[in-house]
């Protein structure tokens, strides 16, 4: 970050002038600022912007990005509705593709994130994943899928990535937590959809048009649907939110501002420039690395949403039962990941812990899963569904994440980081469920297991490294020494400096000492 020095004021106070592009988009808006933004206002900001952000949130995580995530559930739910047949595929083979596209195009899509107005581009690859899943119903053969399925990689690389960096703009760190719990909580409510969907779709009859193609294009249409709701809908940043008058957008940016005094946030807005600096920093950050590896060994049990449906035929259920039984994991998810958002919203630095006290039911259903005779299936799909309960572990991992990396760049970097490992963990995982380990999938549940006692491991690690770090922080002296001030047209057209606040200098969590690590 470049800036340039001007003449030193009194009181020894230094006035360090800086151009425009390089500060915080917010800074912009509050620069020069003096007046107190009241708690009522405050918290009524708050609601309108819940009001219409979070709601195109939440369906887009439940038709797009939750359908796009359903994708592994639809693999299962379309192998038993006659997919497997027509096209001549395995689950584990088109489960990968999928993450092959993602994985190649998550750093292009996290660039383009920051490059491009966010709701737009999003809008966007949503329209896009919709056409690329209706395309599925004319696929004949494994490479046609192979391809389409590539391409529904790609356009997911935008979805969560712009999510969590639309709630670093709007919101605070600690409602960060409770608002991607709120989308992530999605994801169940879609497995529950995808059931009741799969099982209607059984019963239709129609010449030439198997029911997985008729699965495919409603969940196309739904999604559709919503890439143009996305379009004109979904806001890009506070600074130019069409729901926010010109008083609220400043009150927006005000309202993340007023934190500060406690270190509530210290992450700015957005800058749309690309700083090198920040990139070397985020892939130099060791705290980068563990949180990626946290996401890559979170999601190789995720590998079970895939087999799902085939490991509850394996079990002796029919069709139509293993339909109606793959919603109860949704079910569950809605239950583990509200419960860890809430205790960790209001019990303080307590991230670690949540995450991983939920691990302790899932090594449980390892457990069951692997020692219960084949005859108890009552014990064994009891197994299964606890081996679910470590997902809030991810869903904290994003939001934590999120909230202690500063700088644009660092973050859309540290961000595509972490979502390419994700992918990772995500594509090795269907790999491991191979033929010779059926019925019982000793070596898969093997593997799950090692995974559940790594993760909290890892919780502790990163909260140990941040404690760290911020106890170096608070050892250090206060540097008060120097003011910031950029240039600004008034509306006759004067040119005045104003002050802006050392938060809206798009600096990082390592160059802002001020920064502290919420835990």
């Amino acid at each position: 970050m470049s800036l340039k020095s001007s003449s030193v004021a009194s009181r020894d106070k230094k006035y360090v002038g800086i151009s425009v592009s390089e500060v915080d988009t917010g800074a912009q808006l509050v620069a020069g600022l003096t007046s107190t933004l009241e708690p009522d206002e405050a918290l009524r900001i708050r609601k309108k912007i819940d009001r219409h952000v979070m709601p195109l949130m939440c369906d887009q995580r439940l038709r797009a990005h939750s359908i796009q995530i359903i994708d592994k559930i639809t693999l299962g739910s379309a192998a038993i509705l006659g997919i497997q047949q027509a096209t001549h595929l395995t689950v584990n083979e088109l489960g990968t593709a999928f993450y092959i596209g993602y994985i190649l195009f998550e750093y292009p899509q996290n660039l383009a994130l920051q490059r491009f107005p966010v709701g737009k581009w999003i809008s966007i690859n949503i329209f896009v994943w919709a056409i690329a899943l209706a395309c599925h119903a004319a696929c004949k053969n494994f490479h046609q899928l192979f391809v389409v399925r590539l391409l529904l990689g790609v356009c997911e690389g935008s979805n969560t990535a712009g999510f969590l960096i639309v709630g670093s703009m709007f919101y605070t760190r600690t409602e960060q937590t409770l608002r991607v719990g709120y989308w992530s909580m999605m994801l169940g409510i879609a497995q529950i959809i995808s059931g009741f969907i799969s099982f209607g779709t059984l019963h239709i009859h129609t010449s030439g048009f198997e029911p997985w193609q008729w699965l495919m294009i409603i969940t196309a249409i739904m999604t559709m649907i919503l890439a143009i709701l996305f379009w004109f809908l979904f806001p890009d940043s506070p600074t130019n939110a069409w729901f926010l008058t010109p008083d609220e957008r400043v009150k927006a940016v005000q309202r993340i501002k007023a934190c500060l005094l406690t270190q509530e946030n210290q992450t700015g807005v957005e800058n749309k420039h690309f700083k090198k600096e920040q990139m070397i920093e985020a892939l130099t950050d060791p705290k980068t690395w563990l949180f990626a590896l946290l996401a890559a060994l979170c999601n190789v049990p995720a590998s079970l949403l895939n087999q799902q449906s085939l490991i509850l035929v394996s079990f002796g259920f029919n069709y139509l039962q293993t339909t109606l039984l793959s919603c109860i994991p949704g079910v569950i998810q809605i239950f583990t990941v509200f419960t860890a958002v809430w205790l960790a919203a209001r019990r303080p630095n307590s991230r670690a812990y949540v995450g991983a006290m939920y691990f302790i039911p899932g090594l449980l259903g390892v457990l069951l899963v692997n020692l219960l005779p084949w005859s108890n299936r009552t014990g064994l799909l009891a197994g299964q569904f606890l081996a679910g309960f470590p997902v809030p572990a991810f869903v904290l991992s994003l939001s934590w994440l999120n909230s202690v990396t500063a700088g644009h760049t660092k973050k859309v970097v540290t961000n595509a980081t972490v979502l390419s490992a994700y992918c990772i963990g995500s594509a090795v995982g269907p790999l491991m469920w191979k033929a010779q380990y059926k019925p019982r999938n000793h070596i898969p549940w093997a593997v799950i297991g090692m995974c559940d006692i790594a993760c909290p491991v890892l919780l502790f690690v990163i909260r140990a490294v941040l404690v760290r770090e911020n106890r170096i922080r608070d050892a250090e002296p206060v540097d008060d020494g120097e003011e910031y001030v950029i240039e600004r047209i008034t509306e006759d057209g004067k040119r005045v400096k104003v002050k802006i606040d050392k938060e809206f200098l798009d600096l990082t969590d390592r160059q802002n000492r001020d920064f502290r690590y919420i835990l």
